[in-house]
């Protein structure tokens, strides 16, 4: 169920892929957890890799890859997991596999998440196209409210 003000959030999910329009999003959830007194959940998605014609043996060369790149997220977490305790807030960190907004939509619905906060690229036109946006596809998806910030000109 949405929430009908800023009182009644009491927990916040912070989607992040590392990058600087993320770094924001999640000062941006820390603030607003701190000042509301809501919990956080830190998520990354680990992308599934898609191969063209996988052969034999590919199999075990997904599961590698796949393990590093959760390893790699699971170690980028615990600093950030560091800092939002360091600022008094209560935070649980979540890495997962999937289709990234899917993925964010499944997890915001089913811990019953009060408002998402994540950043967006910012991709316009032929990229926005090709590549879609996982921002706008939650924006027009999810069942709670969601604030999205974008990176800052001189950085994108």
């Amino acid at each position: 169920m949405p929430a009908k003000n800023l009182s009644s959030i009491q927990h916040i999910l912070v989607p992040t892929d590392f990058s600087t329009c993320s770094n924001r999003a999640l000062d941006l959830g820390l603030e607003f957890a701190r000042l509301l007194n809501a919990r956080l959940t830190l998520l990354h998605v680990v992308p599934l890799p898609v191969f063209a014609g996988a052969g034999a043996g590919m199999g075990e060369g997904i599961v590698i890859y796949t393990e590093q790149m959760e390893e790699e997220a699971r170690q980028m977490l615990a600093g950030y997991t560091q800092r939002v305790n360091d600022a008094g807030v209560a935070c649980e960190t979540i890495v997962d596999h999937a289709s990234p907004f899917q993925c964010i939509l499944d997890h915001a619905e089913a811990s019953q998440v009060d408002l998402i906060v994540m950043g967006t690229h910012g991709h316009t036109g032929l990229q926005h196209m090709l590549l879609g946006s996982v921002a706008e596809k939650v924006v027009r998806l999810a069942k709670c409210p969601v604030m999205v910030t974008r990176q800052p000109e001189e950085d994108a």
